[in-house]
């Protein structure tokens, strides 16, 4: 436990209208890490009510806020706090007072004592609404499925990372969400412990259905990153000899239905429509992927960052 208390630990929290909730946090972290030595990061998406002001008026120098230009989404926040972030360990929880600062302990030492990478919790006995618990089900699922990492919790936000993994993260789009696989991706060992869960504190959750739908495009590109990005040829390739395959039967079939029974081919719509959504999904799904890894390039090879901070303060002062 000494080497934990004596390294510096990064607490980062993607903060959006949570006015009601950010003092109490705070307090919360404070009591959980008696005699540890730690910095808290907020991260401000652009909050629309108080919540930069009342970050800074708790005049803590324990509390650094990061407050972001515009609204950025939470994966990108969270590259924020951590891209600033000092520790030794970075611990990564939401604001809402779901998480419980009390569990980061027990998960610190499992980092330290067992040598894991990254700690992430698995929410028992969740206090979400169906809407929230559902979907959270079946990306769970459809995850392992796709990913073969049997991590059964992807949305729980309380994590441990070592400062090495997580800095080597790149999160973009909805990626915080798979941010356990993207680290295990770096080669990072890690263990799953179980942690408690509240009911949210106060203000509204901003989950949405429509999220599940950015959760599944995500997971086809880190589907596409994990198998392919090395050899998209295995992908691109067979698709386009199956294709091609396809294509020649359907030709001889053509052939044989105009030459052995003087049928007219030209004017099937079936024939017109199939081979219109096959080019227009092959075509969409290509140039995401381009579009995807050109953005990553843009950004990685200047060193620049998908986000940009209106300021920063420590201890509700300029920093």
């Amino acid at each position: 436990m000494s080497i934990v208390t004596h390294s510096l630990l990064s607490i980062a929290v993607p903060l959006y209208n949570e006015q009601d909730n950010v003092v109490l946090l705070t307090e919360k972290i404070h009591e959980s890490l008696v005699g540890y030595t730690y910095e808290i990061i907020y991260i401000d998406d652009f909050s629309t009510d108080t919540t930069r002001k009342v970050v800074n008026g708790m005049n803590d120098e324990k509390v650094h806020l990061i407050a972001l230009k515009k609204n950025y989404g939470q994966s990108l926040a969270l590259a924020a706090g951590i891209d600033h972030a000092q520790g030794e360990y970075i611990i990564t929880m939401d604001g809402d007072l779901q998480n419980d600062p009390s569990d980061i302990p027990q998960m610190l030492a499992y980092a330290v004592n067992d040598e894991y990478d990254v700690v992430t919790g698995i929410r028992q006995k969740r206090k979400d609404t169906l809407l929230k618990k559902i979907p959270s089900k079946i990306a769970n699922f459809l995850a392992r499925q796709v990913t073969n990492l049997d991590i059964k919790d992807n949305g729980c936000a309380l994590k441990v990372f070592t400062k090495d993994i997580a800095k080597e993260l790149n999160l973009y789009g909805e990626m915080h969400r798979f941010i356990t696989l993207l680290a295990h991706l770096e080669g990072a060992q890690i263990k799953q412990v179980p942690v408690k869960h509240h009911a949210r504190h106060s203000g509204v959750s901003k989950y949405g259905l429509e999220r599940v739908f950015k959760v599944v495009a995500d997971m086809m590109l880190l589907l596409f990153i994990r198998k392919y990005f090395q050899r998209p040829i295995h992908l691109f390739g067979i698709i386009g000899v199956l294709l091609i395959i396809l294509g020649v039967f359907i030709n001889i079939y053509l052939l044989i239905v105009k030459l052995g029974f003087g049928e007219d081919i030209g004017t099937r719509p079936l024939l017109i429509f199939g081979l219109m959504f096959i080019l227009a999904g092959i075509q969409l799904f290509t140039i995401g992927i381009v579009m995807e890894l050109l953005i990553r390039t843009y950004y990685e090879s200047q060193k620049k960052r998908p986000y940009r901070i209106k300021n920063i303060t420590i201890g509700g002062k300029s920093a």
